[in-house]
């Protein structure tokens, strides 16, 4: 059997791009059952209400979604279990820190395969208030018309 190359998205978490501002971006594994595995490998996950949380210089995912293994026995995991997340001691003491100092939250923007292990993408957030969400529909609106105004004018129809 061919060993995987590259990353295979399983799911991402568009919502949080919304709620928060992405401060800062890590790469953790996932310690999981291989009834997960094989579950995620069929692509079937939600991370849309997951969190992680900083319990005793451990860190920990919350609330992710991975339902049971269609094939599974007795052997079936648990679908919304706490998962542990493997960082090295050097981030999670920054993370600590960061965390503690300042009211940030550890987000779950995506999860993927690389190089055949399933890694999650976490992100150093701040939550982001309503007037902040409008001014970036604005922004992005504002993008899209001049975006538009620009290939009107070298089609030449402006």
């Amino acid at each position: 059997m061919a060993k995987e190359r590259g990353q295979k998205v399983i799911v991402s978490n568009r919502k949080a791009r919304h709620d928060y501002s992405i401060l800062d971006t890590y790469e953790a594994g996932v310690v999981l059952v291989g009834t997960e595995v094989k579950s995620l490998r069929e692509g079937r996950a939600s991370i849309v209400d997951a969190f992680a949380t900083v319990d005793d210089g451990e860190v920990w995912l919350r609330n992710l979604f991975i339902p049971e293994y269609t094939q599974g026995t007795w052997t079936n995991h648990e679908p919304r279990r706490t998962r542990k997340l493997l960082l090295h001691k050097g981030e999670i003491l920054r993370l600590i820190g960061k965390i503690k100092e300042s009211g940030l939250s550890l987000v779950p923007l995506s999860m993927y395969f690389s190089d055949g292990k399933v890694k999650v993408e976490l992100a150093l957030a701040k939550g982001k208030k309503s007037y902040d969400k409008r001014q970036d529909l604005a922004k992005r609106d504002a993008n899209r018309e001049i975006a538009k105004a620009v290939g009107r004018r070298a089609k030449g129809r402006a």
